[in-house]
Protein backbone atom coordinates (compact mmCIF):
# COMPACT_ATOMS: atom_id res chain seq x y z
CA UNK A 1 0.00 0.00 0.00
CA UNK A 2 3.22 2.14 0.96
CA UNK A 3 4.50 1.77 -2.29
CA UNK A 4 0.84 2.26 -4.49
CA UNK A 5 0.62 5.64 -2.55
CA UNK A 6 4.27 6.50 -3.30
CA UNK A 7 3.94 5.86 -6.94
CA UNK A 8 0.43 7.97 -7.53
CA UNK A 9 2.32 10.77 -5.37
CA UNK A 10 4.74 10.60 -8.22
CA UNK A 11 2.41 10.66 -10.39
CA UNK A 12 0.43 13.48 -9.24
CA UNK A 13 3.69 15.25 -9.31
CA UNK A 14 4.59 14.60 -12.82
CA UNK A 15 0.73 15.92 -13.58
CA UNK A 16 1.90 19.20 -12.20
CA UNK A 17 4.94 19.49 -14.27
CA UNK A 18 3.23 19.43 -17.06
CA UNK A 19 0.50 21.86 -16.21
CA UNK A 20 3.19 24.67 -14.99
CA UNK A 21 5.02 23.62 -17.92
CA UNK A 22 8.51 23.13 -16.25
CA UNK A 23 11.41 22.80 -17.57
CA UNK A 24 11.56 19.48 -20.42
CA UNK A 25 14.70 17.59 -18.98
CA UNK A 26 13.12 17.92 -15.65
CA UNK A 27 9.67 16.75 -16.70
CA UNK A 28 11.78 13.73 -18.31
CA UNK A 29 13.55 12.90 -15.06
CA UNK A 30 10.27 12.81 -13.05
CA UNK A 31 8.74 10.63 -15.48
CA UNK A 32 11.61 7.84 -15.75
CA UNK A 33 11.16 8.17 -11.72
CA UNK A 34 7.93 7.02 -12.08
CA UNK A 35 8.15 4.58 -14.47
CA UNK A 36 10.87 2.35 -12.26
CA UNK A 37 8.79 3.40 -9.25
CA UNK A 38 6.02 1.45 -11.28
CA UNK A 39 8.11 -1.35 -12.88
CA UNK A 40 9.27 -2.33 -9.08
CA UNK A 41 5.86 -2.14 -8.00
CA UNK A 42 5.06 -4.41 -10.83
CA UNK A 43 7.86 -6.74 -10.25
CA UNK A 44 7.17 -6.43 -6.09
CA UNK A 45 3.50 -7.22 -6.85
CA UNK A 46 4.21 -10.40 -9.47
CA UNK A 47 6.53 -11.99 -6.85
CA UNK A 48 3.97 -12.13 -3.76
CA UNK A 49 0.33 -13.15 -6.57
CA UNK A 50 2.47 -15.87 -8.94
CA UNK A 51 1.94 -19.39 -6.98
CA UNK A 52 3.81 -22.00 -8.80
CA UNK A 53 1.29 -25.28 -8.73
CA UNK A 54 -0.20 -27.32 -11.47
CA UNK A 55 -4.14 -26.58 -11.77
CA UNK A 56 -6.59 -28.13 -9.69
CA UNK A 57 -7.75 -31.32 -10.13
CA UNK A 58 -4.45 -31.96 -12.19
CA UNK A 59 -1.05 -33.89 -11.25
CA UNK A 60 2.70 -34.03 -12.22
CA UNK A 61 4.09 -37.21 -12.59
CA UNK A 62 7.85 -37.65 -11.74
CA UNK A 63 10.00 -40.81 -13.14
CA UNK A 64 8.94 -43.09 -10.28
CA UNK A 65 5.55 -42.48 -10.99
CA UNK A 66 5.61 -43.02 -14.34
CA UNK A 67 7.53 -46.28 -14.18
CA UNK A 68 4.37 -47.46 -12.25
CA UNK A 69 2.25 -45.90 -14.83
CA UNK A 70 3.93 -47.41 -17.57
CA UNK A 71 3.87 -51.23 -15.94
CA UNK A 72 0.04 -50.89 -16.00
CA UNK A 73 -0.28 -49.81 -19.12
CA UNK A 74 1.99 -52.48 -20.69
CA UNK A 75 -0.57 -54.85 -18.79
CA UNK A 76 -3.36 -53.24 -19.91
CA UNK A 77 -2.17 -52.91 -23.77
CA UNK A 78 -0.58 -56.69 -24.04
CA UNK A 79 -4.34 -57.87 -22.86
CA UNK A 80 -6.26 -55.77 -25.50
CA UNK A 81 -3.68 -57.34 -27.79
CA UNK A 82 -4.40 -60.85 -26.38
CA UNK A 83 -7.55 -60.42 -27.90
CA UNK A 84 -7.35 -58.85 -30.88
CA UNK A 85 -7.71 -55.55 -30.53
CA UNK A 86 -6.44 -51.96 -33.27
CA UNK A 87 -5.37 -49.10 -31.64
CA UNK A 88 -6.74 -45.74 -33.34
CA UNK A 89 -6.46 -42.05 -31.42
CA UNK A 90 -8.96 -38.99 -31.69
CA UNK A 91 -8.60 -35.08 -31.06
CA UNK A 92 -8.19 -33.96 -27.79
CA UNK A 93 -10.90 -31.65 -28.72
CA UNK A 94 -14.56 -32.39 -30.59
CA UNK A 95 -16.88 -29.78 -32.08
CA UNK A 96 -19.62 -28.96 -28.99
CA UNK A 97 -22.13 -30.33 -30.52
CA UNK A 98 -21.01 -34.05 -31.18
CA UNK A 99 -20.66 -34.27 -27.12
CA UNK A 100 -23.91 -32.46 -26.26
CA UNK A 101 -26.89 -34.56 -25.30
CA UNK A 102 -24.99 -38.01 -24.76
CA UNK A 103 -23.87 -38.06 -20.91
CA UNK A 104 -27.31 -37.07 -19.37
CA UNK A 105 -26.69 -35.08 -15.85
CA UNK A 106 -23.17 -34.87 -16.45
CA UNK A 107 -23.10 -33.13 -19.51
CA UNK A 108 -22.46 -29.88 -16.84
CA UNK A 109 -18.67 -31.31 -16.44
CA UNK A 110 -17.96 -31.15 -20.24
CA UNK A 111 -15.55 -28.37 -20.38
CA UNK A 112 -16.05 -26.08 -23.47
CA UNK A 113 -13.56 -23.86 -24.78
CA UNK A 114 -13.70 -20.28 -26.44
CA UNK A 115 -14.63 -19.84 -29.94
CA UNK A 116 -11.45 -20.44 -32.25
CA UNK A 117 -11.86 -19.54 -36.00
CA UNK A 118 -16.00 -19.90 -36.18
CA UNK A 119 -16.04 -23.05 -34.58
CA UNK A 120 -17.16 -24.40 -31.11
CA UNK A 121 -15.54 -26.58 -29.54
CA UNK A 122 -15.29 -28.74 -25.94
CA UNK A 123 -12.48 -30.81 -24.15
CA UNK A 124 -13.49 -34.73 -25.01
CA UNK A 125 -15.31 -36.25 -22.21
CA UNK A 126 -14.66 -39.62 -22.42
CA UNK A 127 -13.55 -41.76 -25.49
CA UNK A 128 -16.86 -43.39 -26.22
CA UNK A 129 -18.76 -40.59 -27.79
CA UNK A 130 -15.61 -39.57 -30.44
CA UNK A 131 -15.41 -43.36 -31.30
CA UNK A 132 -19.00 -43.18 -32.45
CA UNK A 133 -18.15 -40.45 -34.14
CA UNK A 134 -15.11 -41.73 -36.08
CA UNK A 135 -17.86 -45.00 -37.01
CA UNK A 136 -20.35 -42.69 -38.29
CA UNK A 137 -17.56 -40.41 -40.18
CA UNK A 138 -16.11 -43.32 -41.62
CA UNK A 139 -18.81 -45.60 -42.44
CA UNK A 140 -16.72 -48.64 -40.17
CA UNK A 141 -19.60 -50.81 -39.21
CA UNK A 142 -17.06 -53.70 -37.89
CA UNK A 143 -14.24 -52.93 -35.37
CA UNK A 144 -12.58 -53.95 -32.45
CA UNK A 145 -10.45 -51.16 -31.27
CA UNK A 146 -8.71 -50.13 -28.21
CA UNK A 147 -7.89 -46.35 -27.16
CA UNK A 148 -5.64 -45.11 -24.46
CA UNK A 149 -6.13 -40.96 -24.22
CA UNK A 150 -6.72 -38.15 -21.56
CA UNK A 151 -10.25 -36.87 -21.08
CA UNK A 152 -11.24 -33.84 -19.42
CA UNK A 153 -14.36 -33.26 -16.51
CA UNK A 154 -14.61 -29.73 -14.87
CA UNK A 155 -15.28 -31.57 -11.79
CA UNK A 156 -14.07 -31.05 -8.03
CA UNK A 157 -12.67 -34.31 -7.82
CA UNK A 158 -11.27 -35.64 -4.40
CA UNK A 159 -7.68 -36.32 -5.94
CA UNK A 160 -6.75 -38.12 -2.87
CA UNK A 161 -8.96 -40.91 -4.58
CA UNK A 162 -7.75 -41.14 -7.73
CA UNK A 163 -9.96 -38.48 -9.37
CA UNK A 164 -9.08 -36.04 -11.70
CA UNK A 165 -10.10 -33.08 -14.04
CA UNK A 166 -7.59 -34.34 -17.00
CA UNK A 167 -6.82 -38.33 -17.02
CA UNK A 168 -6.18 -40.73 -18.82
CA UNK A 169 -9.02 -43.59 -19.57
CA UNK A 170 -8.10 -46.84 -21.01
CA UNK A 171 -11.19 -48.36 -23.28
CA UNK A 172 -11.53 -51.85 -25.39
CA UNK A 173 -14.56 -51.61 -27.32
CA UNK A 174 -16.61 -54.17 -30.20
CA UNK A 175 -18.56 -52.74 -33.00
CA UNK A 176 -20.57 -54.76 -35.11
CA UNK A 177 -23.77 -57.23 -35.79
CA UNK A 178 -22.69 -59.96 -33.99
CA UNK A 179 -24.91 -62.79 -32.34
CA UNK A 180 -26.11 -61.71 -28.73
CA UNK A 181 -23.83 -61.71 -25.66
CA UNK A 182 -20.70 -63.23 -26.85
CA UNK A 183 -18.76 -59.72 -27.61
CA UNK A 184 -20.06 -58.65 -23.96
CA UNK A 185 -19.18 -62.03 -22.27
CA UNK A 186 -15.33 -61.32 -23.90
CA UNK A 187 -15.58 -57.67 -22.54
CA UNK A 188 -15.68 -59.01 -18.67
CA UNK A 189 -13.13 -61.06 -19.60
CA UNK A 190 -10.81 -58.55 -20.30
CA UNK A 191 -11.98 -56.60 -17.37
CA UNK A 192 -11.37 -60.11 -15.44
CA UNK A 193 -7.71 -60.59 -17.17
CA UNK A 194 -6.38 -57.00 -16.26
CA UNK A 195 -7.60 -57.14 -12.72
CA UNK A 196 -6.18 -60.38 -12.01
CA UNK A 197 -2.84 -59.65 -14.08
CA UNK A 198 -2.61 -56.63 -11.72
CA UNK A 199 -3.27 -58.10 -8.95
CA UNK A 200 -5.24 -55.18 -6.77
CA UNK A 201 -6.92 -57.61 -4.51
CA UNK A 202 -10.36 -58.92 -4.24
CA UNK A 203 -12.36 -57.20 -7.03
CA UNK A 204 -16.13 -58.11 -8.01
CA UNK A 205 -17.46 -57.55 -11.51
CA UNK A 206 -21.41 -55.91 -11.02
CA UNK A 207 -23.48 -56.42 -14.06
CA UNK A 208 -27.09 -55.49 -15.23
CA UNK A 209 -28.87 -54.61 -17.82
CA UNK A 210 -30.68 -51.12 -18.81
CA UNK A 211 -33.91 -52.52 -20.31
CA UNK A 212 -34.30 -54.38 -16.89
CA UNK A 213 -33.96 -51.13 -15.12
CA UNK A 214 -36.03 -49.78 -17.51
CA UNK A 215 -38.39 -52.54 -17.27
CA UNK A 216 -38.60 -52.38 -13.69
CA UNK A 217 -39.36 -48.56 -13.20
CA UNK A 218 -42.14 -49.17 -15.85
CA UNK A 219 -43.87 -51.78 -13.95
CA UNK A 220 -43.00 -49.76 -10.33
CA UNK A 221 -44.76 -46.65 -11.87
CA UNK A 222 -41.99 -44.33 -13.07
CA UNK A 223 -43.36 -42.12 -15.67
CA UNK A 224 -41.35 -42.51 -18.59
CA UNK A 225 -39.87 -38.78 -19.27
CA UNK A 226 -38.60 -39.39 -15.21
CA UNK A 227 -36.68 -43.08 -16.63
CA UNK A 228 -33.08 -41.27 -17.20
CA UNK A 229 -33.10 -38.99 -14.25
CA UNK A 230 -34.59 -41.67 -11.60
CA UNK A 231 -31.57 -43.77 -13.37
CA UNK A 232 -29.41 -41.45 -12.16
CA UNK A 233 -30.42 -41.67 -8.53
CA UNK A 234 -30.43 -45.22 -8.73
CA UNK A 235 -26.90 -44.89 -9.98
CA UNK A 236 -25.66 -43.58 -6.76
CA UNK A 237 -26.88 -46.58 -4.40
CA UNK A 238 -22.73 -47.12 -4.27
CA UNK A 239 -21.99 -44.08 -2.61
CA UNK A 240 -25.60 -43.29 -0.66
CA UNK A 241 -27.71 -44.93 1.63
CA UNK A 242 -31.16 -46.72 -0.05
CA UNK A 243 -32.81 -43.62 2.58
CA UNK A 244 -31.15 -41.05 0.94
CA UNK A 245 -31.43 -41.84 -2.69
CA UNK A 246 -35.03 -42.65 -1.88
CA UNK A 247 -35.75 -39.00 -0.67
CA UNK A 248 -34.05 -37.29 -3.62
CA UNK A 249 -36.25 -39.22 -5.80
CA UNK A 250 -39.18 -38.09 -3.83
CA UNK A 251 -38.09 -35.05 -2.90
CA UNK A 252 -35.97 -33.78 -5.71
CA UNK A 253 -36.90 -35.70 -8.65
CA UNK A 254 -40.80 -36.14 -7.88
CA UNK A 255 -41.79 -39.36 -8.09
CA UNK A 256 -44.24 -40.93 -5.86
CA UNK A 257 -43.51 -42.85 -2.58
CA UNK A 258 -45.02 -46.06 -3.86
CA UNK A 259 -42.59 -45.78 -6.48
CA UNK A 260 -40.06 -45.37 -4.61
CA UNK A 261 -40.68 -48.14 -2.46
CA UNK A 262 -41.22 -50.72 -5.52
CA UNK A 263 -37.88 -49.74 -6.98
CA UNK A 264 -36.32 -50.32 -3.45
CA UNK A 265 -37.30 -53.97 -3.29
CA UNK A 266 -35.09 -55.01 -6.42
CA UNK A 267 -32.55 -52.87 -6.42
CA UNK A 268 -31.00 -54.28 -3.18
CA UNK A 269 -31.43 -57.65 -4.71
CA UNK A 270 -27.66 -58.58 -6.14
CA UNK A 271 -27.13 -62.53 -6.73
CA UNK A 272 -26.16 -65.16 -10.09
CA UNK A 273 -27.93 -67.00 -12.43
CA UNK A 274 -30.70 -68.13 -9.17
CA UNK A 275 -31.73 -64.39 -9.47
CA UNK A 276 -32.21 -64.22 -12.94
CA UNK A 277 -34.09 -67.24 -13.11
CA UNK A 278 -35.92 -66.11 -10.25
CA UNK A 279 -36.70 -62.65 -11.86
CA UNK A 280 -38.11 -64.55 -15.20
CA UNK A 281 -40.92 -65.63 -12.88
CA UNK A 282 -41.71 -62.54 -11.13
CA UNK A 283 -45.37 -61.76 -12.11
CA UNK A 284 -44.81 -58.14 -12.48
CA UNK A 285 -41.51 -58.14 -14.20
CA UNK A 286 -42.55 -60.69 -16.35
CA UNK A 287 -45.08 -59.26 -18.13
CA UNK A 288 -42.88 -56.34 -18.98
CA UNK A 289 -41.18 -56.44 -23.10
CA UNK A 290 -37.98 -54.72 -22.20
CA UNK A 291 -36.96 -56.54 -18.77
CA UNK A 292 -37.93 -59.98 -20.16
CA UNK A 293 -35.58 -59.63 -22.70
CA UNK A 294 -32.85 -58.12 -21.05
CA UNK A 295 -33.50 -60.78 -18.02
CA UNK A 296 -33.16 -63.35 -21.08
CA UNK A 297 -30.00 -62.07 -22.57
CA UNK A 298 -28.54 -61.78 -18.98
CA UNK A 299 -29.04 -65.53 -18.43
CA UNK A 300 -27.12 -66.22 -21.81
CA UNK A 301 -24.47 -63.84 -20.77
CA UNK A 302 -23.92 -66.29 -17.09
CA UNK A 303 -23.78 -68.92 -19.54
CA UNK A 304 -20.94 -67.77 -21.20
CA UNK A 305 -18.74 -66.56 -18.46
CA UNK A 306 -19.24 -70.01 -17.31
CA UNK A 307 -17.60 -71.38 -19.58
CA UNK A 308 -15.21 -68.53 -19.42
CA UNK A 309 -14.50 -69.85 -15.64
CA UNK A 310 -14.98 -66.37 -13.84
CA UNK A 311 -18.93 -66.37 -12.65
CA UNK A 312 -17.10 -66.24 -8.97
CA UNK A 313 -16.29 -62.69 -9.70
CA UNK A 314 -19.58 -61.77 -11.67
CA UNK A 315 -22.82 -59.99 -9.25
CA UNK A 316 -25.77 -59.42 -11.20
CA UNK A 317 -26.83 -56.36 -9.16
CA UNK A 318 -29.51 -54.64 -9.72
CA UNK A 319 -28.90 -51.28 -8.07
CA UNK A 320 -26.25 -50.81 -11.00
CA UNK A 321 -27.71 -47.90 -13.61
CA UNK A 322 -24.46 -46.26 -14.89
CA UNK A 323 -25.38 -42.65 -15.18
CA UNK A 324 -24.82 -41.86 -18.98
CA UNK A 325 -27.62 -41.45 -21.51
CA UNK A 326 -26.13 -43.67 -24.10
CA UNK A 327 -26.31 -47.56 -22.65
CA UNK A 328 -28.86 -49.49 -24.22
CA UNK A 329 -28.69 -53.02 -23.14
CA UNK A 330 -26.02 -54.98 -20.71
CA UNK A 331 -24.05 -52.50 -18.29
CA UNK A 332 -20.98 -53.24 -16.21
CA UNK A 333 -18.33 -52.02 -13.25
CA UNK A 334 -15.86 -53.63 -11.50
CA UNK A 335 -14.97 -52.49 -7.99
CA UNK A 336 -12.38 -53.56 -5.62
CA UNK A 337 -13.38 -54.93 -2.05
CA UNK A 338 -11.71 -54.19 1.31
CA UNK A 339 -12.04 -57.17 3.66
CA UNK A 340 -13.03 -55.74 7.28
CA UNK A 341 -11.06 -58.50 9.28
CA UNK A 342 -12.28 -56.81 12.46
CA UNK A 343 -15.32 -56.88 12.70
CA UNK A 344 -15.92 -60.34 9.75
CA UNK A 345 -18.60 -58.13 7.75
CA UNK A 346 -18.81 -58.49 4.13
CA UNK A 347 -16.47 -56.80 2.22
CA UNK A 348 -16.94 -53.48 1.56
CA UNK A 349 -16.30 -51.63 -2.24
CA UNK A 350 -13.54 -49.11 -1.79
CA UNK A 351 -14.09 -47.66 -5.55
CA UNK A 352 -14.89 -48.64 -9.23
CA UNK A 353 -11.95 -49.37 -11.30
CA UNK A 354 -13.68 -50.38 -14.62
CA UNK A 355 -16.93 -49.79 -16.55
CA UNK A 356 -18.95 -49.89 -19.52
CA UNK A 357 -21.92 -51.80 -21.33
CA UNK A 358 -23.35 -52.08 -24.35
CA UNK A 359 -24.59 -48.74 -26.53
CA UNK A 360 -26.57 -49.72 -29.67
CA UNK A 361 -27.44 -46.44 -30.72
CA UNK A 362 -24.93 -43.70 -30.32
CA UNK A 363 -23.46 -44.38 -33.51
CA UNK A 364 -26.73 -43.52 -35.60
CA UNK A 365 -27.01 -40.70 -33.59
CA UNK A 366 -24.47 -39.06 -35.42
CA UNK A 367 -25.35 -41.26 -38.98
CA UNK A 368 -26.92 -38.59 -41.78
CA UNK A 369 -29.61 -41.59 -42.27
CA UNK A 370 -29.11 -42.96 -38.57
CA UNK A 371 -27.63 -46.32 -39.25
CA UNK A 372 -27.08 -48.36 -36.53
CA UNK A 373 -23.72 -49.96 -35.42
CA UNK A 374 -24.43 -52.13 -32.04
CA UNK A 375 -21.29 -51.67 -29.83
CA UNK A 376 -20.28 -52.84 -26.61
CA UNK A 377 -17.28 -51.34 -24.40
CA UNK A 378 -15.20 -51.68 -21.29
CA UNK A 379 -13.19 -48.86 -19.72
CA UNK A 380 -10.34 -48.86 -17.50
CA UNK A 381 -9.76 -46.29 -14.47
CA UNK A 382 -5.89 -46.00 -14.87
CA UNK A 383 -5.60 -43.47 -11.94
CA UNK A 384 -7.35 -45.20 -9.52
CA UNK A 385 -5.92 -47.86 -10.20
CA UNK A 386 -2.30 -46.20 -10.22
CA UNK A 387 -3.04 -44.66 -6.66
CA UNK A 388 -3.27 -47.80 -5.39
CA UNK A 389 -0.22 -49.28 -7.27
CA UNK A 390 1.59 -46.50 -6.33
CA UNK A 391 0.22 -46.75 -2.11
CA UNK A 392 1.57 -50.27 -1.89
CA UNK A 393 4.85 -49.51 -3.46
CA UNK A 394 5.36 -46.93 -0.72
CA UNK A 395 3.83 -49.45 1.53
CA UNK A 396 6.27 -52.38 0.63
CA UNK A 397 9.28 -49.64 0.24
CA UNK A 398 10.45 -51.37 -2.91
CA UNK A 399 12.56 -49.33 -4.96
CA UNK A 400 11.36 -48.60 -8.52
CA UNK A 401 13.96 -48.26 -11.34
CA UNK A 402 13.03 -45.04 -13.43
CA UNK A 403 15.22 -46.32 -16.41
CA UNK A 404 16.16 -50.33 -18.25
CA UNK A 405 19.67 -48.71 -18.66
CA UNK A 406 21.15 -52.83 -18.41
CA UNK A 407 25.14 -51.68 -18.29
CA UNK A 408 27.66 -48.47 -17.50
CA UNK A 409 30.45 -47.87 -19.44
CA UNK A 410 32.92 -47.13 -16.73
CA UNK A 411 36.78 -46.55 -16.41
CA UNK A 412 39.28 -47.94 -14.16
CA UNK A 413 42.24 -44.97 -14.90
CA UNK A 414 42.37 -41.47 -15.92
CA UNK A 415 42.36 -40.53 -19.80
CA UNK A 416 40.48 -43.20 -21.09
CA UNK A 417 37.59 -41.39 -21.89
CA UNK A 418 37.91 -41.82 -25.88
CA UNK A 419 38.04 -45.66 -24.90
CA UNK A 420 34.78 -45.02 -23.08
CA UNK A 421 32.99 -43.30 -26.12
CA UNK A 422 33.78 -45.87 -28.19
CA UNK A 423 32.57 -48.79 -26.52
CA UNK A 424 29.37 -47.02 -25.76
CA UNK A 425 28.58 -46.64 -28.82
CA UNK A 426 29.25 -50.17 -29.87
CA UNK A 427 26.90 -51.08 -27.37
CA UNK A 428 24.10 -48.51 -28.59
CA UNK A 429 24.38 -49.82 -31.82
CA UNK A 430 23.96 -53.04 -31.20
CA UNK A 431 20.58 -52.13 -29.48
CA UNK A 432 22.18 -52.12 -25.58
CA UNK A 433 20.61 -50.04 -23.07
CA UNK A 434 23.46 -47.80 -22.08
CA UNK A 435 25.16 -45.10 -19.93
CA UNK A 436 28.32 -43.52 -18.71
CA UNK A 437 28.95 -40.79 -16.57
CA UNK A 438 29.80 -37.26 -18.09
CA UNK A 439 33.09 -36.48 -17.12
CA UNK A 440 36.51 -36.85 -18.17
CA UNK A 441 37.77 -38.87 -15.21
CA UNK A 442 35.70 -39.76 -13.18
CA UNK A 443 36.58 -42.05 -10.13
CA UNK A 444 35.46 -45.51 -10.24
CA UNK A 445 33.92 -45.79 -6.88
CA UNK A 446 31.80 -43.07 -8.17
CA UNK A 447 30.05 -44.83 -10.72
CA UNK A 448 29.55 -48.05 -9.13
CA UNK A 449 28.05 -46.13 -6.88
CA UNK A 450 26.08 -44.56 -9.53
CA UNK A 451 25.22 -48.42 -10.65
CA UNK A 452 24.28 -48.87 -6.99
CA UNK A 453 21.57 -46.00 -6.67
CA UNK A 454 20.06 -46.38 -10.36
CA UNK A 455 19.76 -49.96 -10.31
CA UNK A 456 21.75 -50.82 -13.59
CA UNK A 457 22.79 -54.43 -12.59
CA UNK A 458 26.12 -54.45 -15.11
CA UNK A 459 29.28 -52.48 -15.39
CA UNK A 460 31.58 -52.54 -18.10
CA UNK A 461 34.93 -51.78 -17.19
CA UNK A 462 37.53 -50.72 -19.48
CA UNK A 463 41.62 -50.27 -18.09
CA UNK A 464 44.96 -50.35 -19.74
CA UNK A 465 45.23 -54.38 -19.24
CA UNK A 466 41.98 -54.62 -20.70
CA UNK A 467 42.51 -52.80 -23.43
CA UNK A 468 46.07 -54.67 -24.18
CA UNK A 469 44.50 -57.92 -23.65
CA UNK A 470 41.23 -57.00 -25.71
CA UNK A 471 38.86 -57.83 -23.09
CA UNK A 472 36.15 -55.49 -21.19
CA UNK A 473 36.02 -56.44 -17.11
CA UNK A 474 32.38 -57.07 -16.87
CA UNK A 475 31.23 -56.05 -13.11
CA UNK A 476 27.66 -57.52 -11.56
CA UNK A 477 26.55 -55.25 -9.75
CA UNK A 478 24.58 -57.07 -7.33
CA UNK A 479 26.94 -59.80 -6.44
CA UNK A 480 30.40 -58.04 -7.22
CA UNK A 481 31.68 -60.74 -9.28
CA UNK A 482 34.05 -59.87 -12.34
CA UNK A 483 34.15 -62.05 -14.91
CA UNK A 484 36.80 -60.67 -17.70
CA UNK A 485 34.79 -60.96 -21.93
CA UNK A 486 36.31 -60.90 -25.57
CA UNK A 487 35.30 -57.42 -26.79
CA UNK A 488 33.34 -59.45 -29.44
CA UNK A 489 31.58 -61.54 -27.10
CA UNK A 490 30.47 -58.17 -25.04
CA UNK A 491 27.00 -57.64 -26.52
CA UNK A 492 25.85 -61.26 -26.49
CA UNK A 493 27.35 -61.56 -22.52
CA UNK A 494 25.00 -58.35 -21.41
CA UNK A 495 22.24 -59.41 -23.39
CA UNK A 496 22.21 -63.28 -21.64
CA UNK A 497 23.12 -61.57 -17.95
CA UNK A 498 20.11 -58.79 -18.68
CA UNK A 499 17.66 -61.14 -19.63
CA UNK A 500 17.98 -63.16 -16.36
CA UNK A 501 17.57 -60.19 -13.95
Amino acid sequence: AAEEAAVRAQADAVRRLKQDKADPDEIAKEVTKLLEMKAQLGADEGKHKFVLKTPKGTRDFGPKEMAIRERAFKAIISCFKRHGAEVIDTPVFELKETLTGKYGEDSKLIYDLKDQGGELLSLRYDLTVPFARYLAMNKITNIKRYHIAKVYRRDNPAMTRGRYREFYQCDFDIAGQFDPMIPDAECLKIVHEILSDLQLGDFVIKVNDRRILDGMFAVCGVPDSKFRTICSSVDKLDKMPWEEVRSEMVGEKGLSPEAADHIGEYVQLHGGLDLIERLLQDPKLSQNKLAREGLGDMKLLFEYLTLFGITGKISFDLSLARGLDYYTGVIFEAVLLQQDNEHGEEPVGVGSVAGGGRYDGLVGMFDPKGRKVPCVGVSIGIERIFSILEQRLEASEEKVRTTETQVLVASAQKKLLEERLKLISELWDAGIKAEMLYKKNPKLLNQLQYCEDTGIPLVAIVGEQELKDGVVKLRIVATREEVNVRRESLVEEIRIRTSQC
